[in-house]
């Protein structure tokens, strides 16, 4: 399972605009750097990037290391494919979004309907308890179910 870390937006109603990052490898940030920093806005990244893959190319060149210039340039791609997820949350932060927290799923889709789940249970915790006729019985508190220190899996999940 993959770990999504949840940012939401400082706006009235954050659940409809929030982000779910994911944390691993991201394919595409290795493969160009510069457009999947522009694709997900992140220009002053995207500008760092740049300057540094041209960097390294004229430092290798200068060097006079011939082929190898295109390998010093290939730093900069395994470093956005490691770290492209942590870029991002620290962009978004700066933007003052906020770390709702981490929701494991197998996807995105998955990983946004257990954080909208997560948030609607806790939510409704966080609302004061209604006062109940003396004759009517508590509905059973919603039950999170999640693994332990990851020791049990999720309900359905095989």
């Amino acid at each position: 399972m993959a770990s999504f870390v949840v940012m939401e937006p400082p706006v009235r109603d954050p659940a409809e605009k929030a982000v779910l990052v994911r944390d691993g490898f991201h394919f595409f940030g290795f493969l160009v750097p510069f457009v999947w920093f522009a694709f997900h806005r992140m220009w002053r990244e995207a500008a760092i990037a740049l300057v540094a893959s041209m960097a390294l190319s004229v430092a290798g060149a200068y060097a006079g290391l011939g082929g190898a210039t295109a390998w010093l340039s290939l730093l900069v791609g395994i470093y956005v494919g490691l770290e492209g997820s942590a870029l991002r949350i620290a962009a978004l932060k700066r933007n003052d979004w906020n770390e709702w927290g981490v929701v494991e799923a197998r996807n995105a889709a998955d990983a946004e309907i257990r954080y909208l789940a997560d948030r609607d249970v806790i939510a409704e915790a966080e609302t004061p308890p209604r006062v109940m006729a003396p004759w009517s019985r508590p509905t059973p508190a919603v039950r999170h179910s999640g693994p332990a220190l990851g020791l049990f899996g999720y309900p359905g999940a095989k």
